[in-house]
């Protein structure tokens, strides 16, 4: 039969004087906040708000500028959720350039979450509705009331952000460590029927990790903000838990149409103090009075308007920047039959970027021919960027960079049938 023959070993017995090399340490790439939350492109922001703030004003007016639903066949949209465009002058310069047939422009989908029920400043907590609708979101876009109206009564009878975004942030940790202290309780009973000691050692490793993340929200902090105690462990466990405080989270503090005008308010300040002392996060100014009023009147007359009145529309900014704060991104597809942008999460590699488009493109990846949005601006077309030496040729562990223009080759060979 078959002789398996070996090339001929020879065992040298180790000299007890020879001293053996340190183990290599290997250090832990720290993660940044990118890597907390789902790893998908299909992510939602919702907004979230005591009732009258202006919740439902910001969302009409962005609904305004929303994607008709019949522009994307066999997909149900919620009634409370829309999709709005992103604006881009990139996106507009590629379509001047191609003139094409088609123009598909980036998108980000926003969430209407019905606002706190009376009570949770008492305690009372959040209705489950309004919890699995904000589990279900990425990135939460708090709305805060600084305008005086007698016509809009304040639940609370006040007009105080500070206190609002105390009442509601507290509820979210509250309602996060209800759920750890269940998660918890069901660790340890899983952990006494562990067979293995891989499966010992899985369960230990996640107990660790629920007893951190309990004893982080207990002292009142947020999981969003604790990005340099976790561990890359704890952070694969909490994109398990999809906990309500790992979500980044923006502000718009509603103004009065007087007050954005002038660009002064009183609680500014103060919102400003509680923000920093929560982790930080964007704050946006706005005027929901001012957009209805904006959307409201034909389009030619708005430009003059807005230049008389010395403002501008904040709509675009909050778009742009609830689409950052969910660390999406996209690159775009450009030529004479179609512009356009596919939404990533920041750190998809060029295969995963692919699959986006069609599963086949990551099945049977070759490479990604890219250049960046800027040198192919500063050249003028696709030829001048070859010339320049910038069209280069990346391969399956290049991380695609936002605004990245890009060719894929893949090779899919059709099975015989």
């Amino acid at each position: 039969g078959d002789r398996c023959i070996f090339p001929e070993t020879r065992l040298v017995k180790p000299r007890s004087n020879v001293t053996m090399p340190p183990k290599k340490v290997v250090e832990e790439e720290k993660l940044g906040p990118w890597a907390l939350g789902r790893f998908s492109t299909n992510l939602k922001v919702g907004v979230v708000g005591m009732p009258n703030v202006g919740k439902s004003t910001l969302y009409n007016c962005l609904t305004k500028c929303s994607i008709p639903a019949e522009n994307f066949p066999f997909c149900t949209i919620d009634p409370n959720s829309t999709r709005v465009n992103v604006p881009d002058e990139r996106f507009d310069w590629l379509v001047d350039l191609h003139k094409p047939k088609s123009i598909v422009r980036p998108y980000l989908e926003v969430v209407d979450i019905a606002g706190l029920v009376k009570g949770a400043a008492d305690g009372a907590g959040l209705g489950n509705a309004f919890l699995s609708h904000i589990k279900a979101v990425d990135g939460i876009i708090h709305v805060m009331r600084a305008f005086e109206d007698p016509d809009v009564i304040h639940v609370e009878d006040r007009v105080d952000p500070v206190q609002d975004i105390d009442i509601i942030s507290g509820e979210l940790r509250v309602k996060d460590l209800e759920f750890m202290h269940n998660k918890l309780a069901q660790m340890k009973k899983d952990a006494q029927r562990a067979a293995t000691p891989v499966q010992k050692k899985e369960m230990a490793e996640e107990l660790e990790t629920c007893e951190k993340v309990v004893a982080w929200l207990e002292s009142g902090k947020e999981v969003r903000t604790g990005m340099d105690v976790w561990t890359t462990k704890d952070i694969f466990y909490l994109n398990q838990y999809m906990l309500i405080t790992a979500k980044p989270a923006m502000y718009l503090i509603n103004l009065s149409e007087k007050d954005f005008e002038r660009k002064k308010n009183k609680w500014l300040a103060k919102i400003h103090e509680w923000v920093k002392s929560h982790g930080g996060g964007v704050m946006i100014p706005f005027s929901g009075a001012t957009e209805q009023s904006i959307l409201d009147m034909p389009d030619d007359d708005v430009d003059m308007w807005c230049s008389e009145m010395g403002i501008t529309s904040v709509l675009p900014k909050i778009i742009k920047t609830a689409f950052a704060m969910v660390h999406l991104i996209y690159f775009f597809t450009a030529g004479p039959d179609e512009v356009r942008g596919w939404c990533i999460r920041k750190g998809y590699k060029a295969p995963q970027a692919a699959g986006t488009i069609h599963t086949d493109f990551e099945r049977g990846f070759i490479c990604a021919e890219v250049m960046t949005f800027e040198d192919l601006k500063e050249a003028g077309n696709e030829n001048a960027v070859k010339a320049n030496g910038k069209y280069r040729q990346e391969g399956k562990m290049y991380e695609v960079k936002d605004g990245d223009v890009i060719f894929f080759k893949f090779n899919v060979t059709a099975k015989k049938k």
